[in-house]
């Protein structure tokens, strides 16, 4: 089951009697959770027949309880168990699970993680609900999920503007989400998001971050660099050391993939997983550093990885050490 097959059952009205929402990525779940809270009954329903228990200060009796009601002036009541993870005694549903009253719609958001497989309830709970497991997305994949999200609002946005957003909020889709309705509130008419909306919305300087750390590092351009990580120094909260040198990794760890890659530019992108706009850039460091150069590089941003956090130097200023680091990447 998908969170675009409930949706699409939903909005026509379709429900189930039991759906159990789990896993990691909590902003799929919240998605459901929000439209069963709001959507499925009127306002007038839903002051009689919609209850919301937390399962940190719940009793399972209470649920089981008030889900073997009857709706009161509707066809259906609406029962959501948040945080279901905290629940003492979980099993204990196991009754109503067996038997779940169908004028009740039952919802579960289970987050952050996932029942044993192995045990007897978890084998019940697939068994007789609508079942959801969530995972986090990959990062390789977020790019394209921005795309996605920015087109399904009736608008689009630049390659550029979604690696920023990408780079600097990283695998959050609920802040993505959040900062991109903020972004679409000031367009005043225009149907497109650009860097430059980027930067004035959201806070991201359009020249001096992550990416174009990475590129002025593809190119071994040195003053660059050093302006950018001289920006940072200055901006301590634009782009900490412990976002940059991940970044970093992974955009080498891509660069070093392509020396075993072989086909078409587009070929070559897709199978090292980055958006086809951007990979002249991850080409460029190929050529630059070639095979021994990344090598080497992953290895440095390993060391400075480790120095960033106290171990095996005197604790010095982030900057200081990107400088440090970038230099040496370019000897």
């Amino acid at each position: 089951m998908s969170v675009e097959k409930i949706l699409n059952d939903w909005n026509k009205k379709v429900y189930k009697p039991i759906y159990w929402l789990e896993g990691e990525e909590d902003y799929y779940i919240d998605q459901l959770v929000n439209y069963a809270e709001e959507k499925i009954l009127n306002e007038s329903e839903a002051s009689f027949n919609l209850t919301v228990f937390y399962g940190k200060d719940a009793n399972w009796a209470d649920i089981v309880n008030t889900c073997r009601k009857y709706p009161m002036f509707s066809d259906r009541q609406v029962v959501i168990l948040k945080e279901a993870q905290q629940l003492r005694e979980m099993e204990k549903l196991e009754a109503y699970f067996q038997q779940p009253l169908a004028s009740t719609i039952f919802i579960v958001a289970y987050k952050e993680k996932k029942l044993d497989a192995r045990t007897k309830f978890a084998k019940l709970v697939k068994e007789k609900s609508e079942f959801l497991s969530t995972k986090k997305i990959y990062d390789s994949a977020l790019p394209e999920w921005v795309t996605t999200l920015v087109a399904k609002l009736g608008f689009d946005i630049t390659p550029k503007a979604v690696m920023l957003l990408v780079d600097h909020i990283g695998n959050d889709l609920a802040r993505i989400e959040n900062e991109v309705q903020k972004i679409l509130i000031n367009l005043k008419g225009r149907k497109s998001i650009t860097e430059e909306d980027i930067e004035n919305y959201v806070g991201i300087s359009k020249d001096f971050n992550i990416f174009e750390l990475q590129t002025a590092i593809a190119l071994k351009d040195l003053p660059k660099a050093i302006r950018v990580i001289r920006y940072f120094g200055d901006n301590p909260k634009a782009a900490p050391i412990q976002l940059v040198l991940p970044s970093l990794y992974a955009f080498f760890s891509k660069v070093f993939m392509i020396h075993g890659a072989s086909g078409s530019d587009d070929t070559i992108a897709k199978q090292i997983g980055v958006h086809t706009y951007f990979y002249k850039s991850y080409a460029q460091a190929s050529r630059t550093y070639g095979y021994l150069g990344v090598e080497k590089i992953l290895l440095l941003l390993h060391q400075y990885n480790l120095k960033s956090i106290g171990i095996n130097t005197v604790r010095v200023d982030d900057a200081e050490l990107l400088k440090e680091m970038v230099v040496k990447i370019m000897l």
